[in-house]
C-alpha cells in the first residue's frame, strides 16, 4: 500500500504474462507514477516525467514533450505503461513524438489529426513488432488464421512478438479474446544483432508511416499467451479472426 492507503496502479500487474517478458518490473515505494517512472528513469534518458499539471493551457501534448522534454503523466495505468515504453523505447517514441510535432508546425492543431499523425498514434497506442519467419509474415498478411497459429504453429517457437502500445499493455491487464495489435510493416529488415529501438526509430519515414503499414494480429491468439488456444477451435471465431477484405 502507498502512502494514504492507496494502492500504486502498477501493484497487481503479473509481471510474469507472456506478452511482459522483456519489459523490467517496477517495483517502487513512491506515491505516484510520475515518480515511479522519474526513479526508474536513467541520468541520461532523452526525456523526464513531469505531472500533467504542468502543461499550460492552450499548448498540444506532444509539442509540450518535444519543446521542454517533459512527459506528461498522471497517476493511472495508461500513463504508467506509456513511461515504461518511453523507457524501454526511448528513440522510437522520440521519433514519433518529432513527427508529431512537424505535423503540428506545418498543420496547427485542428478537428482531426491528419493521416501522419493518426498513424503514429495507432503505434503509440496499439503497435507491436514482430520478429517472424517469413512463412509467419504471409500468413499473417494474408489473415489465414488456421495456418499461421495451427499449420505452422511451430515456427513460432523461433519468431517473438514485442508490444508497444501502451493502451494495449494497460489493456491486457485483464485479457479478453478480442484484444488486437496493430503490427507495424517495416520498410527495412531488422539485421541480426540490431538495437530494436534504434533500427524502429530509423525506419519510421513520415510518408510510409501516413500510409499507416499495419497488419491487425489478435494477440491472445499467439501460441503460449493464451492457455485456451491449445484447443485449436479457439481460431473459429470469426469475430475475431477475421478474414482479409476483398477488394
Amino acid at each position: 500500500m502507498e502512502a494514504g492507503g492507496l494502492s500504486a496502479p502498477w501493484q497487481g500487474i503479473d509481471w510474469q504474462a507472456p506478452w511482459l517478458q522483456g519489459w523490467a518490473p517496477l517495483a517502487s515505494s513512491a506515491p505516484t507514477v510520475c515518480g515511479a517512472l522519474e526513479a526508474a528513469r536513467p541520468a541520461t534518458h532523452p526525456v523526464r516525467f513531469v505531472p500533467q499539471s504542468t502543461l499550460p493551457a492552450g499548448v498540444a501534448y506532444e509539442q509540450f514533450i518535444f519543446d521542454t522534454g517533459g512527459v506528461l503523466t498522471r497517476d493511472n495505468l495508461h500513463d504508467f505503461f506509456n513511461g515504461l515504453v518511453w523507457l524501454r523505447f526511448p528513440q522510437t517514441k522520440q521519433r514519433l513524438n518529432q513527427l508529431h510535432a512537424q505535423a503540428l508546425a506545418a498543420q496547427g492543431v485542428g478537428a482531426t489529426r491528419g493521416p501522419l499523425r493518426d498513424a503514429a498514434t495507432l503505434l503509440d497506442e496499439n503497435g507491436a513488432l514482430l520478429l517472424a519467419p517469413e512463412p509467419l509474415w504471409q500468413a499473417l498478411a494474408a489473415r489465414q488464421w488456421q495456418r499461421l497459429f495451427v499449420e505452422l504453429r511451430p515456427l513460432w517457437q523461433q519468431a517473438q512478438c514485442i508490444l508497444f502500445g501502451h493502451a494495449l499493455l494497460e489493456q491486457l491487464i485483464q485479457p479478453r479474446k478480442p484484444l488486437t495489435a496493430h503490427v507495424y510493416q517495416a520498410r527495412t529488415a531488422m539485421k541480426p544483432g540490431a538495437d530494436i529501438d534504434t533500427w524502429l526509430a530509423h525506419d519510421l519515414d513520415a510518408a510510409h508511416l501516413a500510409r499507416k503499414p499495419f497488419t491487425p494480429l489478435p494477440v491472445l491468439g499467439i501460441p503460449g499467451w493464451c492457455a485456451d488456444n491449445a484447443n485449436y477451435s479457439f481460431y473459429d471465431d470469426s469475430f475475431v479472426f477475421r478474414s482479409a477484405r476483398v477488394a
